[in-house]
Parts: structure tokens; sequence; C-alpha cells
């Protein structure tokens, strides 16, 4: 193995990250998105970067303890099979969960690292490329403060610089979600709008009866309805109600998304590659989709996700971008943001070796952050 590619040091950092206001589902409360940001650095001095949201786990802590030790010394032509080495060593700690986040944030680093040493974009390291991908454009944020009204103004908004796909929240409570549906509705009649319920809800009937009430609105989506766990109960809303049912933001893990295939409990399996296993373990979920004839698609970091799918030639999936700095994903408004082509498809990011670039560090550095190794530096 050329020595260029050897692997000799992964640095974490954690930032938290400001919010406008508190992000409230219930009793789920988000003062702040904490985000890891991870750094894999070659012999040759190559560097790789990955990011994505803690979800409050000690994501940091697991890459240190138990991940960074079973790459460091090796090669990044042997990245995928370093993958498999740390999952298989820690299943019960690896294979899911917080493990499974920080297993797929090195992972992610190690193909960047990779794609810089060959001096190519990541889309061309995966032998594709980037092409327009349809937008979907997450609204109504924060939830519980962002009122009907408000939530039509930027619908407007949006809609006339050319988004054509919008998502909202839930709000601060059913009756305030579905008013907030409606007038994204009115504001944009031909455009496609989904509902992320946020996993707010406890039974199959009291999911049913909010389904029914916004059955009107032809709704592309009603997604993370109920928290992950159950593959029957949502099987059981898919054959009451008449929206497409999506699922798998935040779930990964061993059985992912095994379970839901077979209980045939979704329309859509969702994939997140910053979570769920990587570029090495992703591509396995899309996969076993595939092999199963059953739908998909990327959830939000557009960043990693409209690069690595298109590459893929699944370039016809919508790509999630939050409102910059109405506390959907602040560490990804502080990078490169979308330009909206005709017909809602955003341009390609800009190719650049890599995933480009994943670190705007006077951000970084403005936001409250644990960093040891001075990485954000």
């Amino acid at each position: 193995m050329p020595k260029d590619s050897e692997i000799i040091s992964i640095d974490t950092a954690t930032i938290q990250g400001q919010l406008p206001a508190p992000v409230i589902f219930g009793d789920w409360i988000m003062k702040v998105r904490e985000f890891v940001v991870v750094r894999l650095t070659t012999r040759s001095g190559h560097q790789g970067w990955s990011f994505t949201l803690t979800r409050d786990g000690s994501v940091s802590e697991q890459i240190n303890k138990s991940i960074a030790p079973v790459y460091i010394g090796t090669h990044l032509e042997d990245r995928e099979k370093s993958f498999k080495v740390a999952k298989g060593r820690s299943y019960g700690s690896h294979s899911s969960g917080v493990g499974l986040r920080a297993l797929s944030q090195v992972d992610l680093a190690a193909w960047d690292a990779s794609a810089k040493l060959a001096e190519k974009s990541i889309a061309e390291f995966l032998g594709g490329s980037t092409k327009p991908m349809p937008a979907t454009a997450i609204i109504g944020y924060p939830p519980a403060s962002t009122p009907p009204d408000k939530v039509g103004n930027q619908v407007r908004d949006l809609y006339k610089k050319g988004w054509r796909r919008f998502k909202a929240p839930m709000g601060l409570n059913l009756v305030e979600s579905e008013k907030r549906l409606r007038a994204a509705r009115s504001a944009a009649p031909d455009a496609w709008i989904g509902t992320d319920l946020a996993w707010m809800f406890k039974t199959v009937d009291e999911a049913e009866t909010y389904a029914k009430r916004i059955e009107d609105l032809d709704l592309g989506c009603i997604e993370d309805v109920f928290p992950p766990g159950n593959a029957n109960m949502l099987a059981e809303l898919r054959d009451r109600v008449s929206m497409p049912v999506w699922q798998g933001d935040e779930q990964g893990g061993a059985y992912y998304p095994e379970a839901l295939i077979m209980a045939k409990a979704v329309d859509r399996i969702r994939i997140d590659l910053t979570c769920m296993g990587g570029i090495t373990g992703g591509r396995e979920i899309i996969d076993e989709c595939l092999a199963s004839n059953v739908d998909f698609c990327p959830h939000m970091f557009a960043h990693i996700h409209s690069q690595v799918f298109s590459a893929w030639g699944f370039d016809s999936l919508p790509i999630e971008w939050g409102i910059p700095w109405t506390g959907v994903d602040p560490y990804a408004d502080s990078l490169y943001q979308p330009k909206i082509l005709e017909g809602g498809l955003m341009k390609p990011l800009p190719k650049l070796h890599g995933f480009g670039k994943l670190l705007d560090r006077d951000w970084a550095k403005s936001q409250p952050h644990n960093d040891p190794n001075k990485i954000l530096n």
C-alpha cells in the first residue's frame, strides 16, 4: 500500500448550533442543535471531513474509544474492510444508534479523503456525476413559533424563487399543524407538499384521525408517524390512509430496513448516510430496497446526499434543504446554498475534490464548541 494513504489520525469536535427559538415537538424540546465534526488525516496530509447531528449521543467519545483505533494505521484503499472490522468488533454498540452514527462519520471522512487523494470529486470517485435534482424546502421552522400565516408567506416567497416541493413539521398542536399545512397548500396549489409528524403519535387510531383531517390536501407524504420500533403499527396505518407513508430518518440499525420491508409498512424508506453506515453501509440499504422493489430517498444533509445519490444514478430523488437560519440545520446553513433551476430542480453543487467544503470555520468557532485537538482552527 502507498504510504500516502495511511490514516494517521482521526479527530473530532462538537458544536452547539444556536437556534432562533427552541424546536418543540411535544416532550421533545431542542434548545440547540448539536453537531459532531470529524477530521481524518493521512500521512500525505490529505484530510477527509464529515459532520452530522449528534442527537445528544456521545458520538465523539465513541469514535475516540473504539473506532479510531481500528482505522489508524490502515490505508484508505481498505476503507470498506476497516468499516466492517470496526462494526464487527462490537456489534452491540456499532450496529445501531450512537455507535453506528459514529462509524458512519468515520466512513464518510475516509471516502472524502480518498477522493481528495485521487484529485476527484466524490461523485467522480464513485464512478458517476452530479446532475440537477428535485429540491425540497423544509418550511415552518421554528415549528412552535411559526404561525400559519407566516408559513403561507414563506411558501409563497419560495415558490416565486422556483421551489416546487415543501415539507412542514408538526406545529404546536394538531389544530395548528393542520392550519399550517392548509396555508402552505393555499400558497402553492400545484406544489408537492409533505408533512413530518416527528414521531408524535402513539396509536394507529389517533394517527388515522389526523391523517383523514388533512386528506383533502393531497399530501405527498406523512413521515415519521410513530417512534421507530414497531413496523406493524406503520403497516396498519398504511392500510387505513390514502397518502404515502415514509419512515426512517434516524432509525438505521441491524434490522433496518428489513423489518419495514417485511411488514410492508411504508411506501418509501428514508436513508441517511450520516448515521446509517456512511457510503459503505448505506449502499447496502439501497441495494436491499432495490432488491425488494421498495422506494427510497435521502434525509437532509444535502451536501452529502445530493452528490452521492446522483453519482449512484438516483438523480430523480428529492434532496432536502432547510431554510437558512430558521433552525432546521444551522451547520449546513453556513455552507454553500442551493441554486434553484426551472421546475424546482437544484443546480449541482460546485465540483470540488471530495465532498468539497464541509466546514465553515468562522461559523463553527462563533458557536459554543468543544474542540480538544483544535480542528476548527
